[in-house]
This record gives C-alpha cells, sequence and structure tokens, in this order.
C-alpha cells in the first residue's frame, strides 16, 4: 500500500498499491473516529499494481485513513483533505 497523492487533496486523490499474487482485496475510507466512509474496493484482482481513484468531494476537510486488507495484510495510511 502506497501513500496517497497527492498528499493533501482536493478533492479526489489517487491511491495505489501493489499485490505479489492474486487475492481478495478490501480497500477501505474511515474518519478519525474509525467509522467506515466508504469501501473502494472489495474484489479478488490477479498480482499486479493498481491505482484506485478517491472522490472527497462529498467529505469536509480533515485527516482520513484509508486501510488496505489483502490475503492476512492489513495497512492503515493517513490522507488529509483541505477544502
Amino acid at each position: 500500500l502506497n501513500q496517497n497523492y497527492p498528499n493533501p487533496f482536493n478533492p479526489s486523490t489517487k491511491i495505489s498499491f501493489t499485490l505479489p499474487q492474486s487475492t481478495n482485496v478490501k480497500l477501505s475510507v474511515f474518519n478519525m473516529l474509525g467509522e467506515k466512509l466508504a469501501e473502494l474496493l472489495n474484489e479478488v484482482k490477479s498480482a499486479g499494481t493498481y491505482d484506485i481513484n478517491f472522490d472527497g468531494s462529498e467529505l469536509s476537510s480533515g485527516m482520513y485513513l484509508y486501510r488496505l486488507e489483502a490475503d492476512g495484510f492489513i495497512s492503515t495510511k493517513k490522507m488529509t483533505l483541505i477544502k
């Protein structure tokens, strides 16, 4: 899981990740209270690199978390929305 770009962003950003093998991938966005705001991906993906666009135009300015779950691997990173 890579850091989103650009960061800070307004209103959209790109989240990229690389998979070493085919597996089910779940990519979600949370607020700082841990409430899930969006599920960007929840499907089986083959090995490779992927870019997912996230549109935060419906959200207020602030810090958010995005989390990738794949084959027992979990990674979380922060991103900042500035309007």
